[in-house]
C-alpha cells in the first residue's frame, strides 16, 4: 500500500536522526496496517519546540501550555475518488517528547513512536476525550501497535 510521509524538522533543541525520521514513518504504516486503513493517503508531520507547540495548541485549542502532539484530521471516509486521500496533520514536540521519555523512563525512540501512533489513531477518528471507554481502547490499541512495532515499556 502507498501511504506518504512528510516530515518536516522546524526546530533545532533535538537532533533529528535518520534513525528517528525512519521510526515516525514506520509507527504510521504500523497504525495504518493495524487499521486495515487500505487507501493510499498521505499524513503530514513537522516536528516542533515547547514554543511553537504552545502557540498552536493556544490558538486551536484555547489552551495556553506546551502539549506533545496535536492531531489535525482531514479524511472525509465518504469522499472517496480512488485517489489518494489526505489523512492529516501531525505536530509534534520533540522538545516534549524528550522531557516525558524522561519522566516516564523509556528512550526517545519509544515516545516519539508513541506519540506518532497515538496522533494517526486521531487522524483515524479514535478520540480519548470522548470516555473512559473510548480512552480504555485508544490505549490498549497503542500498546498493542508498539507491542507489534517491538517498543515496549
Amino acid at each position: 500500500m502507498k501511504h506518504t510521509v512528510i516530515l518536516s524538522n522546524e526546530q533545532d533543541k533535538v537532533k533529528l536522526t535518520f534513525s528517528l525520521k525512519r521510526l515516525i514513518k514506520k509507527a504510521i504504516v504500523a497504525t495504518l496496517r493495524y487499521e486495515d486503513f487500505e487507501r493510499p493517503c498521505e499524513v503530514s508531520v513537522t516536528l516542533v519546540d515547547n514554543d511553537a507547540i504552545r502557540e498552536i495548541n493556544r490558538e486551536h485549542r484555547g489552551i495556553d501550555r506546551p502539549t506533545d502532539v496535536l492531531s489535525f484530521p482531514m479524511f472525509d471516509e465518504d469522499f472517496d475518488n480512488g485517489e489518494m486521500c489526505i489523512l492529516g496533520d501531525i505536530v509534534l514536540s520533540v522538545e516534549k517528547a524528550v522531557e516525558q521519555a524522561e519522566a516516564y523512563g523509556h528512550s526517545l525512540r519509544r515516545e516519539v513512536a508513541f506519540l506518532t501512533v497515538h496522533s494517526v489513531l486521531h487522524l483515524l477518528g479514535f478520540d480519548h476525550e470522548e470516555g473512559k471507554a473510548a480512552e480504555s481502547e485508544m490505549f490498549a490499541m497503542q500498546e498493542e501497535i508498539l507491542s507489534l512495532m517491538k517498543l515496549t515499556r
